[in-house]
């Protein structure tokens, strides 16, 4: 009997000892959460949503003007935003990418920003004249090539650089040309970097990957700017006339198309099919009414034609008036 009670008060004890862990397991649970101290969390949640909303509208815009400067469809996504160490984040990136390193004064270090060989054999084969076609084994880039990137990278920071001054005042000096994150030192091998992956993909057939990385010294001062609150506000502001003469600058040398309608007609699907060469076409509009000039296909003036040193023209007269055009049918 003395055996069994001693066996039971044992129980007892432990049953109890079970209980008070549980209890303090979940006191730790409400009142405390883990901490990582050899990876802290430096950028709040929203800090990297924010820098995410950034650069969505960034690689908007590098995507339409590489589009533009190469002649050929270039489309640039985030995929990612990150926080690791930067010796993660230099293990994880592959060997074969060109790296430029620059900085945002007056913003404390330097950034990086990597692209892959696949995509920048593509970019730099069509700057040199070719179809855009990749080459996918890596090989070390020639004093032409090296220049080439150069230039690229430029444009890349440069829209990048206007990204940012919308939101903190920056301006931006390239450092230098690397191949590879590896030989590349920006920041201790613990410190954290906040690092936005972007797809590149390159007439349609080329795909490859782009690297941002920040350290965190880079964008302490400015971390409570980084806020989607922030970049909501600043969005409304009317801007400055230097920021309206550069952007006014950017868009002078864009190409624009111009077509002047002499007039319209209906006809039925059987007489188009019976159209040949010398068929005259009867107009609905008369000789004495003003022509539309279209600009990127939207209706912007009415204009008048004629002849200027044996060339066809058309002398603007007005600006389109929608409602205007509607009524002179009826006149």
């Amino acid at each position: 009997m003395e055996e069994n009670n001693k066996n039971s008060n044992i129980n007892t004890k432990s049953d109890d000892s079970i209980l008070s862990d549980s209890i303090d397991v979940n006191e730790f649970k409400k009142g405390y959460k883990l901490y990582n101290f050899r990876r802290p969390d430096k950028f709040a949640k929203d800090t990297l949503r924010a820098m995410q909303d950034i650069h969505r509208e960034f690689s908007k815009q590098i995507s339409m003007l590489l589009t533009g400067y190469l002649r050929m469809k270039v489309n640039v996504d985030v995929v990612s935003v990150d926080q690791l160490t930067y010796d993660e984040f230099v293990n994880s990136m592959p060997p074969s990418m060109s790296v430029g390193i620059f900085e945002f004064n007056p913003l404390p270090g330097q950034i990086l920003f990597g692209i892959t060989y696949e995509v920048l054999s593509c970019i730099v084969d069509r700057m040199l004249g070719g179809k855009g076609d990749a080459t996918n084994q890596y090989k070390e880039l020639t004093d032409v090539e090296t220049s080439l990137t150069k230039k690229i990278i430029d444009i890349i920071v440069r829209t990048l650089n206007d990204s940012w001054t919308s939101i903190i005042p920056v301006e931006y000096s390239i450092v230098g040309l690397d191949n590879g994150f590896q030989s590349v030192q920006v920041a201790a091998p613990g410190e954290i970097v906040a690092l936005l992956t972007f797809e590149i993909q390159v007439n349609e057939k080329t795909f490859g990957l782009a690297s941002l990385c920040f350290p965190y010294p880079v964008l302490e001062t400015v971390i409570p700017h980084l806020t989607s609150q922030h970049i909501f506000q600043t969005k409304g502001i009317v801007a400055t006339s230097e920021e309206r003469q550069r952007m006014i600058h950017k868009l002078n040398p864009s190409m624009m198309e111009i077509r002047a309608l002499f007039g319209t007609c209906e006809i039925t699907l059987e007489e188009f099919m019976k159209l040949s060469v010398g068929d005259i076409l009867k107009l609905d509009d008369t000789v004495d009414q003003d022509l539309i000039v279209k600009i990127n296909g939207v209706k912007k003036f009415f204009a008048r034609p004629g002849l200027l040193k044996n060339n066809v023209c058309v002398k603007i007269t007005d600006i389109y008036d929608e409602m205007y055009d509607l009524m002179r049918d009826y006149e």
